[in-house]
């Protein structure tokens, strides 16, 4: 019966700090994050440490569905013409942010390999929901738009495989294991292949069902009962839970002209379930933890912007882009949250104590600092590059 008290003080700390932090117009997550601090063991003690263990299966469902929406967002035929450079601009930032980040955390702060690989793959991760947010309200138009949505969408697929081959070699190296090519590749891709395999092998059998289903309440069931099928069989096997579910969704949203009516169907249960996760999140946070990584934290945040910055600048000019994409894509990048997030929650189980809790909470007081300042950035990025049109702002300053 705790149990059912927590989630409920979890979701009303989330609709409180959300419409009082609301109100100096930062984003729901920010809102959420601080909402979790507050009510967590390092603050208030409203939620125990022993509460946050047994609401776990909310972040693991939460984290599949995140993934889950990505991968249908992800829509191939609409890259069809400039997917040559969109492939590239994504793989370059996403390896500028790995080497910015993971090169120097060896180097000049002396961390452990397996520590700089883990918070290197997870820096590549990009949070698209604040900077979409900002197209939206903006009604922004243009190449720099154009190419920015399909790279959102790509990165996050590339920040898992990444962090499912790191986070193989990291337990390798902490368990003590022999490195050879076998740890060090064979075994990370068969695991990639098989995620990718048991997404779209599901995902056609999801598709040919769906016209079973008449209602919108039999859909949103289906949905469901395949995510946490998924979900538990990407655990058994020890798959990554989030590359099988992107792939379910691409697979979905990419073979069937069904993938709105899927997407639209979970649509009314991911908000709290959303909402209950990045609660969660940022329950977790050990605070007492932060004085003694703050130097690494503040470094993280800085190189990760660096790595996305050049990477992007360079693969974007390199495509023979406009100047406008080249200089200012790299700042609607910033935002971090969701997916780098749950792969702090899997770095907490990979790596031992106490680096996989430093992970988590750099990766966490990054993410609020990331969407505190992103949708502010991106909104300059845009507007410099023209693309939000003086009527459209003046129009939002006047809402």
């Amino acid at each position: 019966m705790q149990s059912l008290l927590d989630c409920a003080i979890v979701l009303f700390a989330g609709l409180i700090c959300a419409k009082l932090i609301g109100l100096l117009k930062l984003p729901d997550v920010t809102s959420y994050l601080i909402a979790g601090i507050l009510i967590g063991p390092s603050v208030l003690g409203l939620v125990s440490s022993e509460s946050l263990s047994s609401l776990e299966i909310i972040s693991d469902v939460a984290l599949s569905m995140i993934a889950f929406v990505t991968g249908i967002e992800l829509k191939f035929s609409e890259m069809k013409e400039s997917g040559p450079a969109i492939l590239s601009i994504t793989l370059w930032e996403v390896l500028g942010a790995f080497i910015a980040v993971a090169v120097p955390m060896v180097l000049i702060f002396k961390q452990s390999v397996a520590f700089a690989i883990t918070l290197g793959a997870i820096a590549t991760a990009t949070a698209p929901a604040a900077t979409l947010m900002v197209i939206k309200q903006y009604k922004a138009r243009g190449p720099l738009v154009s190419n920015l949505v399909p790279v959102v969408a790509l990165d996050d697929g590339f920040c898992i495989m990444m962090f499912g081959i790191c986070s193989t070699i990291a337990a390798s190296l902490m368990s003590g294991a022999d490195l050879n090519i076998t740890n060090m590749l064979l075994i990370p891709l068969g695991q990639i292949v098989s995620a990718l395999g048991l997404g779209l092998v599901v995902g056609l059998v999801v598709i040919r069902l769906l016209n079973f289903f008449k209602t919108q309440g039999d859909l949103t069931a289906f949905v469901l009962a395949a995510v946490f099928v998924l979900t538990y069989l990407s655990g058994k096997w020890g798959l990554s839970s989030l590359l099988v579910m992107m792939t379910l969704g691409s697979t979905i949203s990419n073979l069937s002209n069904q993938h709105m009516t899927v997407l639209n169907s979970v649509d009314s249960i991911n908000p709290p379930l959303f909402m209950m996760f990045f609660v969660l999140s940022g329950a977790e946070l050990n605070l007492s933890v932060v004085k003694d990584i703050g130097w690494i934290g503040v470094a993280y945040i800085f190189l990760r912007i660096i790595g996305k910055m050049a990477g992007t600048y360079y693969s974007a000019k390199a495509a023979k882009l406009t100047p406008e994409v080249y200089r200012y894509l790299g700042f609607a990048l910033l935002p971090q949250a969701g997916v780098a997030i749950g792969l702090s929650l899997i770095a907490v189980r990979i790596i031992p104590a106490p680096y996989g809790e430093m992970i988590r909470t750099i990766v966490l007081a990054a993410t609020i600092i990331y969407e505190i300042l992103g949708p502010v950035v991106a909104k300059w990025a845009l507007v410099k590059a023209g693309e939000i049109s003086p009527s459209n702002l003046a129009a939002s300053k006047r809402s």
